[in-house]
């Protein structure tokens, strides 16, 4: 059963779940923004976070940082938590700092090669194991999941690989065993914000909208500053699409409530990216616009942020600017074809028309429904001068043939103008017709009404006469 809201606030003040029909909104800074009403906070170590597709390379706990953090958010936990842990070697650390450096330029190929080689220089560097397996993930690989289990099997209450390794799993389709594994984890490290956090995730990606809910405020008892708690209330309510209590979520994270309840993370990429989404589908371009950029700028590695900003600057006929945003999620995520899709339009753009056409067969080769790619090549073959090996007639006819594909896949009620490209290329193959006929030669004939020219061979004479003899 679903709750239409929920309210909670830490000892000192009203507790417990509270339903509520009504005023849902205000309901909303009940959860978040009471956050504020405890009179003590526990302590947050260093530990970063990762999973859900968005998995930042962390940095180390208790040793040196390897340069900037980009995580879904600064990790808290309970009291305990990350206590006596082995400390990385030297050697171990080095190559770790060079995966770190490799990964902040999308370098993910040389990543994993000097997270692979941490872990040989110390079979203990469990957040080598961890690194190792953010780069896996984004590369598709498999083994992502071994190495995540790797770095809890060294530490048992890391909490970056439990979470990592959990909502990898989830959106695998097995929500279930990623359940029953976070459940156990909770009894094995009740003090944990995060695995409470990750539990809610996981109901949340299996539609669970209560229970997630109910598990997110339950992280935010153990420790009220726990920002990635709050994104996935947030988070939530967008997937059940209560975009109004979501707004109302991130605000307690981007911007507070007043004095009493400032901002929780004002530069928390994850809530820009989800306030912008919504900002996006309310038609509020300025303001979504603004908060990929933010996104991007504080997590370069976010893709969908940078999927969706260079989307709205080629809308704008912004290639160029768009062409950089796309080309670096493409290094963070090599098989997007949504950032193909869109490469493809900056290098139509740019007149590589060979090129586009390579990016687009490419994500119709993966995905042959997707129909903005026949859209676009459509365009494509409508407006390039020539293609190789396709005469102009087979080039406008594949331009038809895809357009008319695109209105076969494209969404019921979507209005654009592919109807007017269609009568384009009807047009354009008409001219097409009209000049190859004229520039064929035509055999002379005389006119219909045109007189007979008299014949003027002369008659045979008769025969003469035979001679009388």
């Amino acid at each position: 059963m679903n709750r239409t809201a929920v309210d909670w606030c830490p000892s000192g003040a009203t507790s417990g779940w509270r339903a509520s029909g009504a005023t849902l909104v205000l309901v909303v800074a009940g959860v978040l923004g009471a956050v504020g009403c405890t009179s003590e906070e526990k302590p947050k170590p260093n530990v970063p976070i990762g999973g859900g597709g968005n998995v930042g390379v962390g940095d180390l706990s208790g040793q040196p940082k390897a340069g900037q953090q980009w995580t879904m958010a600064d990790a808290g936990s309970g009291e305990g938590i990350g206590k006596n842990r082995p400390k990385m070697n030297d050697s171990a650390l080095g190559l770790y700092n060079k995966g770190m450096d490799a990964f902040r330029t999308g370098d993910l190929a040389n990543a994993k090669t000097f997270f692979v080689q941490a872990t040989q220089a110390d079979s203990k560097a469990y957040q080598a194991y961890y690194s190792l397996g953010v780069v896996q993930e984004r590369l598709k690989d498999e083994a992502a999941l071994q190495s995540y289990r790797q770095a809890y099997t060294v530490v048992p209450d890391y909490e970056p690989a439990i979470m990592a390794w959990a909502v990898l799993k989830a959106r695998k389709g097995s929500t279930s065993e990623a359940d029953s594994f976070l459940t156990q984890k909770h009894n094995e490290i009740p003090k944990s914000a995060a695995v409470l956090a990750a539990l809610a995730e996981v109901k949340s990606l299996a539609k669970d909208s209560a229970s997630a809910q109910k598990y997110a405020s339950d992280a935010l008892k153990i420790n009220p500053d726990y920002k990635p708690a709050m994104v996935v209330i947030a988070r939530d309510y967008y997937r059940a699409r209560k975009l109004d209590l979501s707004l109302y979520a991130l605000k307690a994270i981007l911007d507070g409530y007043d004095k009493d309840n400032p901002a929780r993370d004002p530069s928390n990429a994850e809530a820009l990216l989800l306030r912008g989404l919504i900002f996006k589908e309310q038609g509020d371009r300025a303001g979504a616009i603004d908060h990929f950029q933010r996104a991007v700028s504080v997590r370069p590695d976010l893709v969908e942020a940078r999927i969706q900003l260079a989307t709205f600057l080629l809308q704008a006929g912004n290639g160029d600017q768009a062409k950089p945003l796309v080309e670096g999620a493409l290094r963070f995520d090599s098989e997007n074809l949504p950032a193909h899709l869109l490469l493809g339009d900056c290098l139509r753009l740019e007149g590589k028309w060979a090129d586009a056409k390579q990016r687009f067969d490419y994500v119709l080769s993966k995905d042959s429904s997707m129909y903005q790619a026949h859209y676009n090549l459509g365009l494509l073959y409508l407006n390039a001068p020539s293609m190789p090996q396709m005469t102009p007639l087979q080039q406008v006819d594949a331009a038809s043939a895809s357009l008319k594909k695109y209105q076969q896949l494209r969404p019921k009620g979507m209005t654009d103008d592919s109807d007017e490209l269609i009568n384009r290329a009807k047009l354009k193959r008409g001219e097409l017709e009209a000049a190859q006929q004229a520039s064929q030669p035509q055999p002379a004939t005389p006119p219909a009404d045109a007189k007979k020219a008299p014949d003027k061979t002369p008659a045979p004479l008769p025969a003469k006469p035979p001679e009388k003899k």
